[in-house]
Parts: C-alpha cells; structure tokens; sequence
C-alpha cells in the first residue's frame, strides 16, 4: 500500500457548489465570495473576515495595515514556511528570530519578550501543526509594550485556545485554504480581525486599491456596471473568487467532523508511539485543541527514518527547515529550533487515513531504523 502524507477530502457538495457558480456566469469576487466571509467569521467567532487569494495574501495585508515605518522590527518565529517571513520583506520590514519551545514546535514567549527593543514593530506567531500558542501571554506581551500581535492560522482551522475558536482575538489572524489544509478550498486565505477601521483599507489593499470591486459597480438595473471608481492607493490583485468560495462554502459544512477524525488519528498514533525509544512525543496541554494539521513527531536519526518509511511506499516530510538560514535572513542562535529541525518528522496526517493504514505506519516505527 501507498499511505499518503496529504490527501484533500473533497466532497461531492463542492463539485455541486462550483458547478452552480459555473452556471451564473459570474466567476470572479463575488456574491459567493461575499457569503464565505460571512459564513467562515461564524465559524472562528470573528468580527470580520476578508478573503484573499492564499494566506500568504492575507499575512501581507495584515502586515501592511500595520503601516510599519519601513526598517521596523517584527519578531517571528524560525520554524514555520518561508511565506510567513518572506511577508515582512515585501515592506522592507527586519525579522528578528526568536527562539521555540522544542516540544512543540511553536515559538517561545520568554525569547520573544528578550528581544524587544524601541524598534519592534510587531510580534508574529505561528501556530505550529494546529497547536495554538500561549495567546494570553502574547497577548498581554503586546499590550504592555503597545505592540500588536498577528497570528499566522495557517495550520489551525478549527483550532481552540482557552475555549475561544482561534481567529477570533482582537488582532489580525491569516488563515490558509491551500489543498492539504483541515479547510481546503483549492486555493484561498482569509484574513479575520475585530477593529472595524481596518474593513475598509483591507478589502481596497486586496484589489489593487480600487473602492468598488466589480460586484460591487453592478448596476441595480442589471445593464451592467459603472466604469466609476476611485484608487485610494496602491494595492494588490490578492482577492479570492467565487469558485474558490464555493468550494470552501461546502468544506466548511465538514470542518468539525473533518477535525474530530484527525484527533482519533492523533490519539491512535501518540498511544502507539509512546515510549518507543529514539521517538519524542510532541507536548499538548488541556487549556487548547489543536486542529492537528501536522502529526510531528520528534526522533534520532531522523533522516533514516524517512528513508525506511519511503522503501514502505509511506510519504513523511520535514515540517520545516530554519528560516533564518535562508540567504535573504540573518542567521541566529537559536539552540531549541535547531534541535527540533534536526529531529522532526510529519507522519501522514489526512481524513483518508485508515485504522490500518495508521497501523502500518507505526509497524514499521517499531520496527527501528
């Protein structure tokens, strides 16, 4: 057998959801992508939502309505893909690099607090595989140094932190809907926030900084729509379309279940793994839920180990590599992070996944490497 590291769940729904889009003959932002917003911010408990075209989208615009003077510092976290850091470049902003927690994959709060100074801009964290971060703390971080936090959600759908959905804080939270994500839309971020000032900007920031988006020029008549419009400034062509909604408006029907499943999979791998020497269990407390994007597991001899599972046809990856040692980044020191990325390993981790797919996989962890 093949067991897959990603697999989306695609239902029957979106193909009936998208083919009815196809029909209107309107494929663009839209009524659809209008009622995502809507129905994705009851979901997270949001005050408001603005879709866009990917989370990298969506990290950037919650970037650029900081308004950052440029050279500002941002602290962010080495253990998480380019897009979250590569973000801060495009406003010529400076990451600073803090240190994580090494059985969890997420950035750590006392690093995070050591290396504020009078140029940070902002804190950014990122909920490693699903697991939230310590937000009360980030939190209280941020309003003692009048400092915002934004979170990348890009792992955490469905997430919980202190019985409250994540996205639903009062900063700037970007969420993706790329293929292998828990709510997979194809394609797509949303952005979720609570201050009501940022509505405006955002959603002229996605399109090219136009006021009216097409949809919105329609002519009540139905004789199409006006040529009038104004640019308020220079913006991004980062909206999402009525095809991606559609298919994110039928997966989000599934979300709960979708999760509940992952956590039987958590659950069936962790009692397995436990006390198997050489494997390190990842830490969960009881105060959040993960959504259980990632099942990271930290091992020795790490690279033998994924070449045992690719000879039993087992798909695993490495969920990720330092930033900080890309070429466009300042190298740090950073002894927690480096110790996790030469251990970890993601396991297939998909609603898909069978019981004896699961157990196939931890056969042949036990059986050593």
């Amino acid at each position: 057998m093949r067991v897959r590291l990603f697999k989306p769940n695609v239902r029957e729904r979106a193909i009936d959801y998208v083919s009815e889009v196809l029909r209107t003959g309107w494929l663009g932002m839209g009524p659809k992508t209008e009622e995502f917003e809507r129905v994705f911010s009851e979901c997270v408990n949001s005050r408001h939502c603005v879709a866009v075209n990917s989370g990298t989208s969506a990290l950037h615009l919650a970037i650029k309505v900081l308004n950052l003077p440029p050279g500002s510092e941002v602290i962010t976290t080495p253990v998480t893909f380019v897009s979250t850091n590569h973000v801060l470049l495009y406003e010529d902003l400076k990451p600073v690099f803090a240190d994580i927690e090494p059985d969890t994959g997420n950035i750590d709060f006392q690093s995070v607090a050591s290396r504020i100074t009078e140029k940070t801009g902002a804190i950014m964290i990122m909920h490693y595989g699903g697991y939230p971060c310590s937000l009360d703390d980030f939190y209280g971080l941020g309003r003692n140094f009048n400092i915002p936090v934004i979170e990348d959600c890009a792992h955490a759908c469905g997430a919980e932190y202190a019985g409250r959905k994540i996205g639903s804080h009062d900063s700037l939270q970007a969420f993706s809907f790329d293929p292998t994500k828990n709510l997979t839309a194809g394609s797509g971020g949303a952005l979720t926030f609570s201050d009501a000032e940022c509505e405006k900007r955002l959603r002229q920031l996605r399109y090219l900084g136009i006021d009216k988006d097409p949809h919105r020029r329609k002519d009540a008549g139905g004789n199409g729509y006006t040529h009038q419009y104004s640019v308020e400034e220079v913006g991004f062509r980062y909206h999402m379309n009525d095809v991606t909604a559609a298919i994110g408006l039928a997966q989000i029907e599934y979300l709960t279940e979708d999760n509940n499943r992952r956590e039987e999979i958590v659950d069936q791998y962790s009692e397995s793994l436990c006390g198997i020497a050489g494997v390190e269990l990842l830490r969960r407390e009881n105060d959040r839920r993960s959504s259980n994007f990632l099942f990271a597991v930290l091992v020795e001899s790490r690279d033998r180990l994924i070449e045992k599972l690719r000879r039993n046809d087992v798909e695993s990856a490495v969920h990720f590599s330092r930033c900080d040692r890309y070429k466009m980044y300042e190298e740090q020191n950073l002894p927690c992070a480096q110790y996790f990325c030469d251990r970890v390993i993601s396991l297939p981790m998909h609603t898909s996944l069978t019981d004896d797919e699961i157990d196939f996989v931890i056969k042949i962890i036990r059986g050593g490497w």
